[in-house]
């Protein structure tokens, strides 16, 4: 299906919206009126603009409060009609009424819509009739519907919106009541769920279809069902979009159409990993801070298990756990703060599969130098830049195995999740990514307590042993890009006994104010006290963690899983957040 975009949605002048969403691969725009209001140019050298861009103008929009109202203003709506044919539009969105002057009457706003439509018909144009969400007395997808057929114009339909129709709660199954052809346009956006006034839900917190908690795609069956043919539409009302890059916001509303019209295809992902393969950390040489690394997982339990015969790159493992450690200070100078996460690889069942539904999602294989004895291991870009690699075993041969065998203690099992903290306004764009190239699941959206702000936090895992949780800090004293690695333990409180007998200075220390809080609410060991161990539980099973101290931008979580307890210990996120700005002032 051909897909649009409102202008509205992305950042920047109307030249600079249009070329991003050009860029993007959009087929079409609609043309927001705020939009050419502030714009320079002519209307019809926008025309021109759009139109060497590849461009439609698919709709002109909005006309608000000009139905029903006690007087017909035809003249501001002739005005509008003679700028759509210089912009060449034709077809403009009409608004139900907000203003307390409308008449709550149906036949009189169907009075006017037909004489509005007679007249756009002398013009070329068609009028697209929508329900706002907070519309005097016109709110619901199917009123309209019905004044719509009231009026009875060849030149008016309707146009249907995800967010006003679900944000309301109505049922989009009535969609299929409306004759196809007479639904002259589908604008689509999604939303989380949020307990607050519908308008400025809208206004502030729309999204791109599968970043939030909407059934789009169900909506969208019903339209097309109803034998719809126009093309599908983004119109985001969003602040962290219009202040972010218009060309990363098109490019990311792009993927959203993509994703949800293989939906509608039915197309299977065709490759949701099976487990983590491994974590890479950059920046690990010893000038780096490299030494403090090694020295903390050795104290772990890690050892070197192999090297890279043309990268400079060790393998460390433990069980199943396996970190790969890169000095970057030769090609990744920006590094030289300490290691951070820079690649994470994922066990695939089909890492070709994988990468090619990757690039039809628009994340291209990233460059990368090999031999013809290496691994045919490629990768893609998550947002954040983090190299996202799709592996089977063969990459394991890569590496010369150590000299020395290894111990038999493995503490550690295997990666039980990784969390990525999101530059700003990446965060929507990084679940998208997630959800729809690796097929990962999005759980709730969490607001949590920092210090100096908020933690927004959002897990997503594959229903296995794939599990990511994205970071955003919105805080007020500087930023705090901390990733962290979660390693699975056999057992939490034997690991951390050892790890406080050996190495005292390497776990962060929690406040006894939290165990006095926990003993409170549960019935625990005392242990947990003593060994700096955080606790959480659900009605599933329950979850015992404790955390290391920060090195470089990393630091390493160990947890053990009790039961059936699928979360991450959120509940004690503002705990570790609280001790880590401390330890960091």
């Amino acid at each position: 299906m051909r897909k649009s975009i409102a202008t509205v949605s992305v950042s920047g002048t109307l030249t600079d919206k249009l070329a991003a969403v050009a860029a993007a691969g959009f087929d079409g725009v609609e043309i927001f009126e705020n939009d050419l209001l502030t714009c320079p140019l002519p209307p019809e050298e926008i025309r021109l603009r759009a139109a060497d861009l590849g461009l439609t103008i698919d709709m002109y929009q909005p006309l608000r409060d000009v139905e029903a109202m006690p007087v017909l203003d035809v003249r501001r709506v002739e005005r509008k009609f003679d700028l759509m044919r210089r912009l060449g539009a034709d077809l403009l969105l009409v608004c139900s009424n907000v203003s307390p002057l409308a008449v709550d009457s149906d036949e009189l706003a169907a009075e006017h819509l037909r004489l509005l439509a007679s007249r756009a018909a002398e013009h070329g144009i068609r009028i697209a009739y929508e329900a706002l969400a907070w519309g005097r007395h016109v709110n619901e997808y199917l009123r309209a519907w019905r004044i719509v057929h009231l009026a009875d114009h060849p030149n008016l339909g309707t146009c249907l919106d995800s967010f006003h129709i679900l944000s309301r709660g109505s049922d989009p199954i009535g969609i299929e009541a409306i004759p196809g052809e007479k639904i002259f346009f589908l604008q689509l956006s999604d939303a989380p769920l949020l307990a607050m006034d519908v308008l400025q839900w809208s206004r502030h917190h729309r999204c791109f279809p599968g970043q939030g908690n909407f059934d789009v795609a169900g909506l969208v069956r019903h339209a097309l069902t109803a034998g719809y043919s126009g093309p599908l539409s983004l119109e985001v009302f969003n602040d962290h979009f219009r202040q972010a890059d218009a060309g990363r916001i098109a490019r990311d509303g792009m993927r959203s159409l993509i994703a949800l019209e293989q939906g509608l295809q039915g197309l299977a992902h065709p490759a949701v990993p099976m487990g983590f393969a491994f974590a890479e950390l950059g920046g690990t040489g010893s000038s780096q801070g490299g030494g403090s690394l090694v020295a903390a997982l050795s104290a772990l339990g890690f050892e070197r298990a192999g090297a890279h015969p043309t990268k400079p790159v060790e393998l460390w493992a433990q069980g199943g756990a396996r970190l790969l450690l890169h000095d970057t200070a030769a090609d990744r100078p920006e590094q030289a703060d300490g290691p951070a996460l820079i690649a994470i690889g994922l066990d695939s069942p089909d890492p070709a599969g994988a990468v090619k539904h990757a690039e039809s999602l628009l994340s291209p294989v990233l460059p990368r130098e090999r031999t013809p004895q290496e691994a045919p291991l490629d990768a893609v870009a998550a947002p954040d830049g983090t190299e996202i690699f799709f592996c089977d075993t063969a990459w394991l041969g890569d590496f010369a195995p150590a000299t020395t065998a290894p111990h038999e203690r493995a503490d550690l099992t295997h990666i039980d999740h990784v969390a990525l903290t999101q530059p700003p306004h990446y965060f929507d764009e990084a679940a998208l990514f997630y959800r729809t190239v690796l097929g990962l699941r999005p759980q709730e959206s969490l607001e949590l307590p920092d210090p100096y702000g908020l933690l927004r936090s959002r897990a997503m895992s594959s229903g296995g042993d794939v599990r990511m949780v994205l970071n955003l800090a919105q805080v007020g004293a500087g930023d705090t890009p901390w990733q962290h690695i979660a390693l699975a333990a056999r057992d939490l409180t034997a690991t951390a006994r050892r790890l406080h007998a050996e190495h005292p200075g390497l776990l962060l220390p929690i406040p006894a104010n939290y165990y006095d809080d926990l003993e409170a609410r549960h019935d625990v060991d005392p242990a947990l006290r003593e060994l700096g161990i955080l606790y959480d539980r659900d009605e599933d099973g329950e979850f015992l963690h404790l955390y290391t101290v920060t090195i470089g931008r990393v630091f390493f979580e160990i947890v053990q899983r009790v039961g059936g307890y699928q979360g991450y210990g959120a509940v004690n996120a503002p705990i570790r957040l609280a001790v880590q700005h401390a330890g960091s002032h």
